[in-house]
């Protein structure tokens, strides 16, 4: 059962984007704090290098994701302010490779 367009509260698109980014910056976090731990046991060179880019690599998200979630806060009700195609870019190549750093550390 829809609701009319009249209806719908405008609030809660932005709700539900804010929150998925906060859930997003959780997991990416938990991989992030897992790879500097294997890195860090691992005791190589290699495996310092990685964990300390997983690291960099994190607090990059961790700095688009903040930004993304303050616009959405800061935003008057309605229609959310767009995502910069820069900004989903960067988002993404930082997803990947801590997705790739991290899946090398359980390999080095």
């Amino acid at each position: 059962m829809s609701t009319p367009a009249a209806e719908r509260d405008p609030g809660l698109q932005p709700e539900r984007t804010r929150l998925a980014w906060r859930r997003t910056t959780l997991s990416s976090t938990v991989a992030a704090v897992l790879a500097a731990k294997a890195g860090l046991h691992s005791e190589t060179a290699s495996g310092l290098a990685a964990a300390g880019l997983c690291c960099l690599l994190w607090l990059g998200f961790l700095a688009l994701a903040h930004r993304r979630i303050r616009a959405l806060a800061t935003a008057p009700p309605g229609r959310p302010p767009r995502l910069a195609p820069r900004h989903a870019s960067a988002a993404t190549l930082c997803t990947v490779a801590l997705a790739v750093c991290a899946a090398g550390l359980v390999f080095i």
